[in-house]
């Protein structure tokens, strides 16, 4: 029998019970759409019909399948989470409130990252707590992933994953008042592809109202595939499997199979006569739109969106350092990194080298990364936005260097996570192969970056000028 003071709220699809502990009330595994099983995995998420009785909601829900990652001599478990948990209903959200007391706090939506191929709302990274302490109502989203969420399908929409997303902040605005959040004052908030996933949602009409403001962490808004570069993949997954390139082949095909021919879309050569590959050959599946969203930004809600955006100043690292590339990656394979992501790639190679003259070959190719990957689609979101906001945009840098792998991780690609949700000092952090490194988090860098995120999401100031690209105000957090 469930503790007397176990909560219990009354939501549109039914009753659900939680779990009061000292940092609020949560709220797990609540489907906001139906789960996506055989042809319905390849369809816009459809409504969730709802449960008679009390939903127990103090476990944790499935994963979307997705493979295993390997990033090298890191750890990157609180990362990712668990990998695939398998079950059909994950289409689902947690929920951590300091109370369902119908009051109106900040609510704080976060769309998690992974290449579009991995993660979870389940990774340790991601707790709520410190929000709840904080009194805003934080909800995690999991969506669709690989395939079913992303490859671009005749007879089916695209970014079915985006669509989930979408699905997830329709919940929000109609149930987060059962558990003390505010529907009108909704910040949504994601990293890396996560993040992506965000700057689309600016230049979504569907998006409209929504939302109320958004923080996009080191993700990049021109990282969206052309349909060129998307029906490239699309052939190469349909001959990996032996089917025609239509959701009506691919729907009775089991996920198992999706996941085993992944290592055969790897690689792939994605650059075109109009575009470079945006992801730099690390992920076959992202976003497919004809227009980058930093382009397209005056046909969505972002012009009375308020935005916190920016970078860490070694993002490249996540992808060179753990692997050995610092000290094993040659001149070949700079230029390799640079073809994939530049249509000059001399002429850029030569501006990194003048920018940075004592770089070795490996501390060039992540400079060559970073850049490519955020930091050139994160400035020209943030111009973008600021020049139809009316001076509604935040821009920061992230430069903490963790002394993981020897003090060479740095300040890389998910450094800042522990700092935003405040967890800097938990232990499973810690340690040469751990995210943070064997040295102790700064003193108060997590309280004033969670603090910053928090002010914005109550006030849409995070404590720091707007910026202008006229007169560009950067903060420079932790460097």
């Amino acid at each position: 029998m469930p503790r007397q003071a176990d909560p219990v709220v009354e939501t549109p699809a039914g009753a659900v019970r939680g779990v009061r502990d000292g940092s609020g009330e949560r709220y797990r595994a609540l489907p906001y759409a139906a789960a996506p099983t055989g042809a319905g995995r390849f369809a816009p998420p459809a409504p969730h019909p709802g449960w008679p009785g009390v939903r127990d909601g103090t476990r944790a829900s499935p994963t979307a399948p997705q493979p295993a990652r390997d990033f090298g001599r890191l750890d990157m478990a609180p990362y990712f989470g668990p990998g695939w948990v398998p079950g059909e209903e994950y289409l689902t959200v947690d929920v951590h409130s300091p109370a369902a007391d119908g009051g109106r706090r900040p609510v704080m939506v976060f769309v998690h990252g992974g290449g579009f191929v991995t993660g979870s709302n389940r990774a340790a990274l991601y707790d709520g707590s410190a929000f709840a302490r904080d009194d805003v109502v934080l909800v995690t989203v999991n969506y669709r992933l690989g395939i079913p969420g992303f490859l671009d399908l005749a007879g089916a929409p695209a970014n079915r994953g985006l669509l989930d997303v979408l699905a997830a902040l329709s919940w929000v605005h109609t149930t987060i008042a059962a558990f003390g959040g505010d529907p009108g004052n909704v910040t949504v908030f994601g990293q890396s592809a996560g993040a992506t996933l965000i700057g689309a949602l600016l230049a979504a009409p569907e998006a409209d109202g929504l939302f109320r403001r958004a923080i996009i962490q080191s993700g990049n808004g021109t990282g969206a595939f052309t349909p060129e570069q998307a029906r490239r993949v699309t052939a190469a997954a349909a001959a990996a499997l032996g089917v025609e390139p239509t959701a009506e082949a691919f729907a009775p095909i089991p996920d198992e199979r999706f996941l085993a021919i992944l290592p055969a879309l790897a690689g792939l050569d994605l650059r075109t006569s109009t575009a470079t590959d945006p992801l730099a050959g690390l992920s076959p599946f992202g976003l497919v739109l004809p227009v980058q969203p930093a382009d397209g930004l005056a046909d969505g809600p972002a012009g009375g969106v308020d935005l916190l955006i920016g970078t860490n100043t070694e993002e490249g690292n996540l992808y060179v350092v753990p692997q050995g590339g610092l000290e094993s990656t040659t001149e070949a394979d700079v230029l390799a990194v640079a073809t994939r992501v530049h249509a000059d790639p001399e002429t850029a190679l030569a501006a990194h080298r003048a920018a940075r003259p004592d770089d070795t070959p490996g501390e060039l190719r992540s400079a060559v990364l970073g850049q490519a990957l955020f930091e050139a689609g994160t400035t020209r979101m943030a111009q973008a936005h600021a020049r139809i906001s009316g001076g509604r945009t935040h821009l920061y840098s992230f430069g903490y260097r963790s002394t993981a792998l020897g003090g060479r991780l740095g300040a890389a690609h998910t450094v800042e996570l522990p700092f935003v949700f405040d967890v800097a000092d938990k232990p499973w952090l810690h340690g040469d192969a751990c995210l943070l490194g064997t040295d102790p988090a700064p003193a108060g860098l997590a309280a004033q970056v969670h603090s910053a995120w928090i002010a914005f999401a109550g006030t849409g100031d995070p404590g720091w000028a707007p910026y202008d690209p006229q007169r560009p105000v950067v903060e420079i957090l932790g460097g």
